[in-house]
C-alpha cells in the first residue's frame, strides 16, 4: 500500500518537474504582453507587440518561409515514409530490420552532423538556398513519419486487400480504399509530428540555409547577438500555442482510434 506522504512526495515532485520545464515559457508569455522592453520591470498589460509583430516586413517574411518549408517538407515527407512502409511490408524480416536501423540513424545522429553534411552535399553539387533546406527537413522528418506508420500498416488484415484485387480492384483503387483509411490516424501523426519538429529545428536550417533566407529560428538567432525585440516574445507565444494545438489534435486522433476500433468491432458483432 501507498501512503498518503508517499503519494504527496509523488505528486509534489511531479509538479516541480512541470513547473521548471514551463515556468520560462510562461514567463515568455508574460513578457509578450509587457508594455515595457525590461523583462523586469511591469509596464502594464498591451498587445502593442502583436500589432508591431504583424507590421514587420522582415519577420513576417521569415514566418512565411517557415510555414511553406515546414509544410512542404512535412508532406513530402509523409508521401516518403508511407510508401517506404508500404515498401518494408513485402520484404523479408531481415531486411526491415535493416531498413528500420538505417530509418533511425537521422533520429540518433547529432542534428549538426546532419546538417553539416548535408550543407557539403550541396555545397559541392547544387549551391546552399531554398532546396537544400527542404532536403534536410524531408530527411529529418521521414524517419518520424515511418514510425508511426509502420505499427498501423502492421494492424491493417491484409486479406481485405488481397480480396479486392480478386474481384478485380486496381492496386491503386485498393490501397486507397482499403489500406489508407486503416492507416491514416498514423499517416496524419506522423504528418503532425514532422511539421512540429521541422518548425521547431535550428541547426539543421542553420547550416542548409542560403544567404538572404531566415527562418524563425535564425532570425532570433541574429537578434540574440544584438539584443533580443519584445516582438520575439509575441511571436514565440503563438508558436508555442500553435504547437500546443497541434500535439492536442495528435492526442485526440491516438485517443479517438481505439473507440472507433471498439465501435466496429461492436457493429461486426451486431450484424
Amino acid at each position: 500500500m501507498v501512503s498518503k506522504g508517499q503519494k504527496f512526495l509523488e505528486r509534489f515532485y511531479i509538479g516541480f518537474v512541470f513547473f521548471l520545464l514551463y515556468a520560462p515559457i510562461l514567463i515568455l508569455i508574460v513578457c509578450s504582453f509587457n508594455a515595457s522592453k525590461a523583462r523586469t520591470v511591469w509596464g502594464g498589460f498591451t498587445f502593442d507587440w502583436y500589432r508591431s509583430l504583424a507590421q514587420n516586413a522582415e519577420v513576417m517574411d521569415a514566418v512565411r518561409t517557415s510555414l511553406v518549408l515546414t509544410f512542404s517538407a512535412a508532406l513530402i515527407a509523409t508521401v516518403l515514409g508511407t510508401l517506404a512502409c508500404i515498401g518494408m511490408t513485402v520484404m523479408k524480416k531481415n531486411h526491415q530490420n535493416i531498413i528500420m536501423s538505417v530509418t533511425n540513424i537521422p533520429m540518433l545522429n547529432a542534428d549538426i552532423v546532419t546538417g553539416i553534411a548535408i550543407m557539403l552535399l550541396f555545397v559541392r553539387f547544387a549551391g546552399l538556398g531554398m532546396v537544400s533546406m527542404l532536403a534536410a527537413h524531408i530527411t529529418l522528418g521521414v524517419p518520424y513519419v515511418i514510425l508511426n506508420v509502420m505499427p498501423k500498416l502492421k494492424q491493417t488484415n491484409r486479406s481485405a486487400y488481397e480480396a479486392a484485387l480478386d474481384l478485380g480492384a486496381t492496386p491503386t483503387y485498393a490501397f486507397r480504399k482499403i489500406v489508407l483509411p486503416d492507416i491514416m490516424p498514423g499517416v496524419l501523426s506522423g504528418f503532425l509530428l514532422a511539421f512540429t519538429i521541422s518548425l521547431d529545428d535550428f541547426v539543421i536550417t542553420y547550416f542548409t540555409k542560403g544567404p538572404g533566407i531566415n527562418t524563425i529560428s535564425t532570425m532570433i538567432y541574429q537578434q540574440v547577438r544584438r539584443g533580443i525585440n519584445p516582438e520575439m516574445y509575441a511571436l514565440s507565444t503563438i508558436l508555442f500555442l500553435l504547437i500546443l494545438i497541434v500535439l492536442w489534435i495528435v492526442n485526440r486522433i491516438q485517443n479517438d482510434e481505439p473507440k472507433a476500433v471498439k465501435a466496429q468491432a461492436k457493429g461486426k458483432v451486431a450484424a
